[in-house]
């Protein structure tokens, strides 16, 4: 039976989780499998990745075909590297310590790329928060300077209206004197 190390989806519409596994290529991508050898999430920056790196490589030396994306995985987590070392060994070229040494030092090294990208990641987006702050406190500062240069331009506006209203009281208080005067003379001409 050809085995195939493959992704199987899971997870929702828009959100794609993956479980990378030992299938017979003639089962359906969703159906059954034959072993669970971890799990693929490509939704976090940078992505997770859990793989049983020995059962990957023991489906390898039994001949399984892993697919284009899974031996992306594969070669990521340092599968395909481990089978390399495991046949070096097999071979006679290097001792088991050696294999393993060099493997350590190749997932140290590893670790030390994921740590830089995730403190690059976290450090890029603090920046984005701090410039968002910035863009708001400036968008603040003009929305104060904008009420007070309106409720500067309300209050001249409301001392000009009080001075109009005085002066139009002022000038109305002339016509009711006015008037007042007129009728008394018009008042005294009737009785004379």
């Amino acid at each position: 039976m050809p085995v195939k190390i493959r992704l199987q989806r899971h997870g929702k519409k828009g959100k794609p989780f993956y479980w990378i596994v030992a299938a017979d290529s003639r089962a359906k991508r969703d159906g059954k499998f034959l072993e669970k050898l971890g799990i693929y999430n490509p939704n976090t920056n940078p992505a997770t990745i859990e793989l049983d790196v020995d059962g990957a490589v023991q489906w390898l030396q039994n001949g399984a075909q892993p697919t284009d994306t899974a031996r992306a995985i594969l070669s990521y987590k340092g599968a395909l590297l481990k089978k390399h070392l495991a046949v070096g060994v097999r071979k006679g070229a290097l001792t088991e310590e050696q294999a393993e040494e060099k493997f350590q030092a190749w997932l140290d090294e590893k670790e030390g790329k994921i740590g830089a990208k995730k403190e690059s990641v976290e450090k890029a987006k603090e920046e984005q928060k701090a410039q968002a702050l910035e863009a708001e406190k400036e968008v603040n500062a003009k929305r104060e300077a904008e009420a007070q240069e309106a409720a500067a331009e309300a209050a001249e506006a409301e001392r000009e209206a009080e001075a109009t209203d005085e002066a139009t009281v002022e000038s109305a208080e002339e016509e009711v004197g006015a008037a007042t005067a007129e009728e008394a003379k018009t008042e005294e001409k009737k009785d004379a």
